[in-house]
């Protein structure tokens, strides 16, 4: 158990050894048990978390305002426009400023191309932990209440394990590819074996799968992908139905307006990709659905199958209260 993780940045958990996301996940544990029984400790008491979202939050949001103040500590409800971001301030006189004046930085910016990047330059400058709560490459808060939950609902032990990430077609809007990216690079590292179906105009970015099958050598998981979700959820035991945007194919267009036009004519073509109940019987028996949430009910997956007794999707997103207060603790107070 790896407990020196004060200080540190979470941009991916790609850059996180097993070991380290491992102490995460048992103090999130500890933490969940913790909160049954309606104890709080001040870990993080007079600190303060600044959280700037460039894009809409239920779950991130909550979980960590609301960890915060179990915590002890604040948290900072920012947006660009209540800040000189949209004045032109850069990002690093931004690290710079926040870090004199808090103890964290939490960053959502999802902009394809840009959200990483982004956070990047602000780790770069920034002199407190820099916490990412979604860019358009990675969620790392996701895949952690994501384990968690597998893990309580299967145990510690996740060797041979089936997943189905499957796209799925929805009409809210174009999804970021960073939950199943995540999903696909963390999965593997604890045994999982991960199937990623996707139609041909969705694919994830060929450098994400390559650096998946990477992680999942060392890891003793595999990492594969089929074109169909029927394939990917036969002898499943675990089923995630999720749209996401055909973003990889971002830099073959000549402008977003020209990107968007044809990603939802390719949309259309597939409304077929939905997660029903009758689609479902083919995973194995006590299989699992799970979704990051907001759900697109209706297309993505039916109502019936998402309030079924086969849905863990509320545990999954209590569990982002927990790692995030686990991992608030170790980041911003713990042993130096």
């Amino acid at each position: 158990m790896n407990t020196l993780l004060r200080g540190r940045d979470l941009i991916t958990l790609a850059d996180w050894s097993v070991g380290e996301i491992r102490t995460v996940l048992e103090v999130a544990f500890d933490m969940k048990r913790r909160y049954a029984l309606g104890q709080y400790e001040d870990l993080l008491k007079h600190k303060t978390l600044f959280m700037l979202f460039f894009e809409q939050s239920t779950r991130t949001r909550n979980s960590l305002e609301g960890g915060m103040t179990q915590l002890g500590g604040h948290a900072h409800d920012l947006t660009p426009d209540k800040m000189q971001i949209t004045h032109g301030e850069s990002p690093k006189d931004t690290a710079k400023v926040l870090s004199r004046m808090g103890d964290a930085i939490s960053i959502r910016n999802c902009f394809y191309d840009l959200g990483n990047a982004y956070l990047e330059e602000i780790a770069e400058h920034a002199e407190v932990p820099v916490i990412s709560m979604q860019d358009d490459l990675y969620h790392p808060l996701q895949g952690l209440a994501d384990l968690m939950t597998i893990q309580e609902h299967f145990g510690a032990d996740l060797k041979g394990l089936k997943v189905a990430v499957s796209w799925a077609y929805a009409t809210t809007h174009a999804k970021p590819l960073s939950v199943p990216v995540t999903q696909a690079l963390l999965f593997p590292r604890f045994g999982l074996d991960v199937v990623v179906a996707n139609p041909p105009e969705f694919p994830l970015q060929d450098s994400m799968l390559a650096r998946a099958r990477k992680l999942a050598d060392a890891g003793g998981g595999s990492v594969s992908v089929v074109d169909s979700m029927d394939d990917a959820i036969a002898g499943a035991d675990i089923v995630i139905p999720k749209n996401w945007g055909g973003f990889a194919h971002f830099d073959d267009f000549v402008d977003d307006e020209d990107h968007a036009r044809v990603m939802k004519e390719n949309l259309e073509k597939h409304k077929d990709w939905i997660c029903t109940t009758e689609r479902f019987a083919a995973a194995n028996k006590g299989a699992k659905i799970m979704h990051a949430l907001p759900a697109d009910r209706g297309n993505e997956i039916t109502d019936e199958l998402l309030d079924s007794e086969h849905s863990i999707i509320y545990d999954e997103a209590e569990n982002r209260l927990h790692t995030s207060k686990s991992l608030l603790s170790l980041l911003m107070g713990g042993r130096p």
